[in-house]
């Protein structure tokens, strides 16, 4: 450790001889005020005398991980300075001198002055400090609000943090590359039988039939429905009209042997979607017996289908209820009854799963589109309107 005395008119002067000849990671370990050598130091005002020193082989470490702004970096490096500042000058106080020194206080009165000197400036940095970490504590309190506006779960708080800036300016831009990182699309080609599961409400019969209008319509497939969904009054009838209107052959299936019978019969179909029942994802019964019958159709796709409204805790139940089944890919629904789409970013992170298709409205088949992330992105952000 190299430790050096300076003598100087105010503590300002000293500091910059501190910092000129030691940098900026040395520390204070004692001050007072003395009087110069000789016989003018007898008629001249007092000088401060500063003991200061600093680790042979201190460097400055290089930054890695979490990205700070130069707001941040101030903050830190203040905190550090600060930190030693208080310590040591408080230790200080305490410390017999380290190496000779050049003069002594004159008596116990001027011990005291020196003392009440220190605490005056120790409490001046402690406010100092404080306006800092408030100021700071400001821009938190701001990204923090945009994420709870935009309905990020509080689960992902912390690690969306950890990878952007503190200064709210440059937030959006490293989070826009949070959410490229993190929201995954499904480009392929939808073909065989297709499954759709998820929990009633969801809207997965207008979906499917969104679903069968696209492909027949827009990409010329053959295609055919099933329907297992005899529970609900008028799912049949619903999806049955559908299929008329676009000329689809349709099936309703109760049994599973039933279910093996209706796969023959549109065995020549590019695609076959199955509609299925609305089930508890919390009812392992239930779950159970929808898994048997996508067993039995032995799918080439399951989707499950998940709505933008649902709230964080549900999406949790249903997520883990309906990863028994085994889904591959996401179908979000209803994007058109929010106005908070952070919920497309909780989907995909807590179902670690890719999207293939997004509706935003009721019209059948209209309302069901392939999705961008480009697109996905502003939609979160609230960039982009969907209305």
């Amino acid at each position: 450790m190299i430790i050096k005395k300076y003598l100087a008119k105010n503590m300002n002067e000293a500091l910059i001889k501190i910092r000129s000849e030691l940098g900026k990671d040395a520390i204070i370990i004692s001050q007072r005020k003395v009087r110069a050598a000789g016989v003018k130091g007898y008629f001249s005002p007092k000088i401060i005398e500063i003991t200061a020193a600093i680790e042979n082989s201190k460097t400055p470490a290089k930054s890695e991980g979490r990205k700070y702004t130069k707001s941040s970096n101030d903050f830190n490096e203040s905190l550090e300075d600060f930190k030693k500042l208080i310590q040591k000058g408080q230790d200080g106080l305490k410390a017999k001198n380290i190496e000779q020194q050049v003069h002594k206080p004159e008596n116990k009165q001027e011990n005291k002055l020196e003392k009440s000197e220190l605490d005056s400036e120790v409490k001046e940095i402690k406010n100092l400090l404080s306006k800092v970490i408030k100021n700071t504590e400001k821009e938190e309190d701001l990204i923090l609000k945009k994420l709870k506006d935009i309905d990020i779960d509080e689960v992902f708080f912390e690690e969306i943090r950890e990878q952007c800036s503190d200064d709210v300016k440059n937030f959006e831009e490293d989070f826009n590359k949070v959410l490229s990182k993190d929201i995954h699309i499904w480009d392929g080609d939808l073909n065989g039988k297709v499954v759709l599961v998820g929990p009633t409400g969801v809207g997965k019969t207008t979906t499917i039939a969104k679903l069968a209008g696209r492909l027949s319509l827009i990409d010329k497939k053959k295609v055919g429905l099933i329907t297992i969904d005899t529970y609900r009054i008028g799912a049949v009838e619903q999806l049955k009209t559908y299929a008329e209107i676009m000329g689809i052959p349709f099936r309703v299936v109760i049994t599973l042997k039933e279910m093996e019978q209706a796969i023959k019969d549109l065995e020549d179909c590019d695609v076959v979607l199955i509609d299925t029942t609305g089930r508890s994802s919390k009812n392992y019964m239930q779950i159970s017996e929808l898994r048997a019958y996508v067993n039995k159709v032995n799918a080439d796709h399951t989707a499950l289908v998940v709505s933008s409204t649902t709230k964080n805790r549900d999406l949790d139940v249903i997520i883990k209820g309906y990863s028994e089944i085994g889904y591959d890919k996401i179908i979000i629904t209803k994007l058109d009854e929010t106005r908070a789409y952070g919920s497309i970013y909780n989907i995909c992170k807590k179902s670690n799963s890719k999207i293939a298709y997004i509706t935003t409205g009721q019209n059948v088949p209209d309302d069901i589109k392939r999705p961008k992330i480009e697109e996905l992105k502003k939609i979160v952000l609230g960039e982009e309107n969907l209305c």
